[in-house]
């Protein structure tokens, strides 16, 4: 009976104690399900919170930028060109659009965590969408080399011909001259050409400050009275007309074939006589400068006429 007692005694214990640990769990769950909820509410709060702080900074930078836009406006508004003005305005709006819109991005996305990445990315897309204006730039620093161009000469660049008016970081600008084979005068057009053609491409500029070029002229003689004698009268006309060009063309040939080690050049006129279903045609040749290549020519023509039409014997 005793040994009986004291075992029912331990089982009483063992049922108390376990009714403790019950009551305790039941305790502990609910203190968790309280800190539960509250953990939630707080983190709820707390997005909230975020939301309500990134919309208010998405809207802070919405307003920057349009007074940003509003400020540019108004600075560049002074400008007397209007196609000038519009430019600035646009470009100027246009980055500090993106500008914001790049911020809003960092906004609701956050800060880019792989900066190294993003960063090479970043450079290759820009290498390969802006290649031409990275090419126009290095172009810039080849044209202000010995062998470049300057405002004033006359070049020729992909087929377009003319003086240089601007010549920019990423553009050349050329006053279109026209067809030089006949009068050489502007055609009032301004063409921009790109400066990746000093790299990529090639262009033609006069190796001299005269702007000399050889141009040629011909003339129909009748078949009748002395040829050869006419020929050397018109090369005569054209030398003592051009003398005064011939000789500064010579002396500036002179310095740039010292210079670069070549032959010298003769700029006297000279002249060919050929044989034409009419008669025979002189074809004379003489040095000018290229900005007044139509007025020599007229001159020489106006020459040459005088010379024709003057009675045979006559001094």
């Amino acid at each position: 009976m005793v040994a009986r007692m004291r075992h029912v005694s331990d089982q009483t214990k063992t049922l108390a104690t376990l009714d403790q640990r019950i009551q305790d769990s039941q305790h502990l769950a609910d203190v968790y399900n309280s800190w539960a909820t509250l953990v939630v509410e707080t983190r709820r709060r707390a997005a909230l919170h975020q939301l309500l702080q990134s919309l208010s900074m998405v809207f802070a930078i919405l307003l920057a930028v349009l007074l940003i836009v509003k400020a540019i406006h108004h600075a560049f508004g002074q400008q007397a060109d209007r196609k000038r003005r519009h430019q600035l305005q646009v470009i100027g709006s246009i980055a500090v659009q993106v500008v914001g819109g790049l911020l809003i991005l960092f906004v609701i996305v956050g800060p880019p965590t792989q900066i190294s990445t993003i960063i090479g990315l970043t450079t290759a897309g820009l290498t390969v969408v802006m290649k031409d204006f990275i090419v126009a730039f290095f172009g810039w620093f080849a044209l202000m080399g010995k062998n470049g161009v300057r405002v004033g000469d006359w070049v020729e660049i992909n087929g377009v011909s003319g003086e240089v008016i601007e010549i920019g970081m990423l553009k050349t600008v050329l006053l279109e001259m026209g067809n030089w084979t006949s009068t050489g005068h502007p055609t009032g057009r301004r063409v921009a050409v790109m400066n990746s053609y000093a790299i990529e491409g090639h262009y033609f500029n006069f190796s001299t400050a005269g702007q000399w070029l050889w141009d040629e002229l011909q003339v129909t003689l009748a078949s009748t009275g002395d040829p050869y004698h006419t020929s050397q009268e018109i090369r005569q006309t054209v030398e003592r007309e051009t003398a005064a060009d011939a000789a500064e063309a010579e002396q500036e040939w002179e310095r740039v074939t010292r210079q670069y080690g070549t032959r010298t050049f003769s700029a006297k006129p000279a002249v060919d006589l050929r044989p034409s279903p009419n008669g025979l045609t002189v074809i004379v040749r003489y040095i000018t400068r290229a900005p007044q290549r139509y007025e020599v020519r007229s001159r020489l023509f106006t020459a040459i006429v005088e010379l024709l039409h003057k009675p045979a014997g006559s001094a």
